[in-house]
């Protein structure tokens, strides 16, 4: 049964990799301009019109590569956050960790950024330390001493401190100018904006590294879903891991945040699908979660550059229109 039921898992990852090359390939091919595969096939090869790799290579190709590594940085964050919290509320957006990243991102827009002034390589390590310090806070004030942390009690604090960052964001971004309103509104609703090659050369390495790291951790998430006390009995350091497996949780998060917007529902159903479809095994449900966030980005983000909503719709819209009936779903499940 074991060995099926991996078998079965492996066949879902291969079959979800084929499925986002696929959309990925079509998403080379639609947009307001459309290229037949014929032409995209002859720019790939190097025999294409110089308008046709202009389209692909510095248009369309680098927002394919950013949806999909956001896609799986908020996958694979909310994934790690559900298990290590074992609550399926859990995800960068209800912990206020994406509130606190967009925070210090908009404070750098707002007091040292003019235009052209974005630094590829300081923008994901503020929103790094802007999770950091938001995770940082919110566990403080969940923590009671001599008790476990209550996931629902800090999801709750967490709720209620995202509130505050977005105050705070609402507040700076009235000091904004037109320009530097309209990219801190859309970068708010979920806007791949950053899809540039000199940002993607950092979010990939930023991306897989922290990846890496927690694929390689599946067996301590596995056991850490058996319980604390049970975790413990088995030599696993819980406090080492669950700082560790936290800190990994937030760049992931951050990272994505910050080149990307808060793609809020992606981080907490991206999980629920994937769980779905291979089951609590971490080892699969990893991978898994990765691919169906980078999915949903990229099938949204698709949509967004095909179809005419009758204004410049930000990708995060779609996502949240695409996503609420399921997330409806889950509430009713849970209630």
């Amino acid at each position: 049964m074991k060995l099926s039921r991996n078998t079965r898992g492996i066949s879902i990852i291969l079959l979800l990799v084929v499925l986002t090359l696929l959309v990925a390939v079509l998403s080379m091919n639609v947009g307001k301009m459309n290229l037949s595969p014929l032409e995209v096939f002859k720019v790939i090869i190097g025999e294409g019109t110089s308008k046709q790799n202009l389209i692909v290579f510095d248009f369309r190709l680098p927002r394919i590569v950013l949806s999909i590594l956001v896609g799986i940085g908020m996958g694979i964050s909310g994934c790690i956050m559900q298990s290590l919290l074992k609550n399926d509320m859990a995800s960068p957006g209800t912990l206020g960790i994406s509130s606190g990243s967009g925070l210090f991102v908009l404070m750098y827009i707002t007091l040292f950024a003019s235009e052209g002034l974005l630094s590829p390589i300081l923008l994901p390590g503020l929103a790094f330390a802007g999770g950091l310090t938001a995770a940082f806070l919110i566990f403080m004030f969940a923590f009671r001493r001599g008790r476990d942390i209550s996931p629902t009690g800090l999801i709750l604090t967490g709720v209620a401190m995202g509130s505050g960052y977005s105050a705070l964001s609402l507040m700076l971004t009235l000091r904004l100018d037109k320009q530097q309103y309209d990219f801190a509104l859309r970068w708010q609703a979920g806007d791949l904006w950053g899809d540039d090659w000199s940002y993607i050369m950092v979010l990939l390495p930023w991306v897989l590294i922290i990846c890496f790291y927690v694929f390689y951790r599946s067996n301590t998430l596995n056991t850490l879903n058996l319980g604390n006390q049970t975790a413990s009995g088995l030599g696993v350091a819980i406090k080492r891991e669950f700082i560790g497996l936290t800190i990994a949780a937030v760049a992931l998060a951050s990272g994505s945040v910050a080149l990307g917007g808060n793609f809020f529902f992606v981080g907490m159903v991206s999980p629920h699908l994937a769980r779905k479809l291979v089951g609590p095994n971490h080892k699969l449900l990893l991978p898994t979660t990765a691919l169906v966030g980078a999915l949903v980005i990229l099938i949204a983000d698709t949509l967004t550059r095909t179809i005419s909503f009758g204004a410049d719709i930000p990708t995060g819209i779609v996502i949240t229109i695409l996503v609420t009936p399921y997330f409806l779903y889950l509430l009713s499940k849970a209630s």
